[in-house]
């Protein structure tokens, strides 16, 4: 597959110029392992998108089924990128301080591959319930449906916050759904089974048959026994559990000072928007209030 334009897309040099405000030293190494990939894909991509995107119709027919693995990692636009990326790089400041660095790897992992296997059971199933054969050919691509299942986890470390979604302060354990209704509600083209399928997967981590698998799997392959034991605790004044294990709740890292000055305390949503005007005032182009999806839809994109 042949690299894009020699010129480097506007939504690069933006995710590259909020990465160096926050400063590459504060980024954990698996968000920035992350944001590496999903932008070097995107710079260049392995194959077209009609060859990697995920459906019933290329992926569970024709047994193409590297698209699991190829289709969260590859974005359309850099738009598309950059607004997916942001959001990844907030959600990856929080999330992997709090598991660590190994599990938070292994959770992009599985979450990339069974949202995958989700959103093709989601569309088979309307397929086959609703008779139109047309859900088996909707093709989705993107690291959205992993984000909303992040998501899903950091409200759930967070019960007793509210999300900002345009101007609207929800309840952290509704965010999702609301966000999810939003979206589909201005663009309903964009693909509200991956989304669902993102919420499902961490619906199923935070409520314990998917952390219980996750942790079995990693004991098996990946730890002695005595480390299996062992017990940590921690304290974090937005999280009520005060015990966790070595599996889940790592000793919670406190976040460097300069990353603090920078967010000023705000929550994802309100740090995004922030950045946004930061790097494209010169554009004027203004995205007051909008999370990542808006943001992206704001733009006419429908991915």
């Amino acid at each position: 597959m042949q690299r894009r334009s020699r010129e480097i897309p506007v939504g690069v040099l933006l995710l590259a110029s909020q990465m160096f405000q926050i400063g590459i030293t504060n980024i954990p190494p698996v968000t920035l392992a992350c944001l590496a990939l999903n932008v070097w894909l995107f710079l260049s991509p392995l194959k077209p998108f009609h060859w990697v995107c995920l459906s019933v119709e290329s992926c569970y027919e024709k047994k193409d089924w590297q698209r699991l693995l190829l289709s969260p990692f590859h974005h359309v636009d850099d738009w598309h990128l950059y607004f997916n990326m942001a959001s990844l790089l907030w959600k990856g400041l929080t999330l992997e301080r709090r598991l660590g660095s190994f599990w938070f790897a292994y959770v992009i992992s599985v979450f990339s591959i069974l949202i995958g296997v989700i959103y093709l059971a989601l569309e088979y199933s309307l397929a086959e319930l609703l008779d139109q054969p047309e859900y088996k050919m909707h093709c989705t691509i993107g690291f959205s449906g992993v984000l909303f299942a992040l998501k899903v986890l950091n409200n759930n470390y967070n019960p007793g916050g509210h999300t900002n979604i345009m101007g609207l302060y929800i309840p952290n354990k509704y965010a999702c759904w609301m966000e999810l209704l939003m979206i589909h509600l201005l663009t309903p083209k964009t693909s509200f089974a991956g989304h669902l399928a993102g919420i499902i997967v961490g619906l199923l981590y935070v409520l314990g048959p998917l952390k219980r698998i996750m942790k079995a799997g990693a004991g098996i392959f990946f730890f002695d026994a005595h480390l299996r034991r062992q017990q940590y605790s921690f304290y974090d004044p937005g999280y009520r559990g005060q015990q966790g294990d070595f599996f889940d709740n790592q000793p919670y890292q406190e976040i460097p000072r300069n990353y603090y000055a920078y967010t000023a305390g705000f929550t994802e949503e309100e740090q995004l928007e922030r950045a946004l005007r930061d790097s494209l005032q010169d554009r004027g182009v203004l995205c007051l209030g909008l999370t990542s999806h808006e943001g992206l839809l704001l733009r006419g994109r429908r991915w």
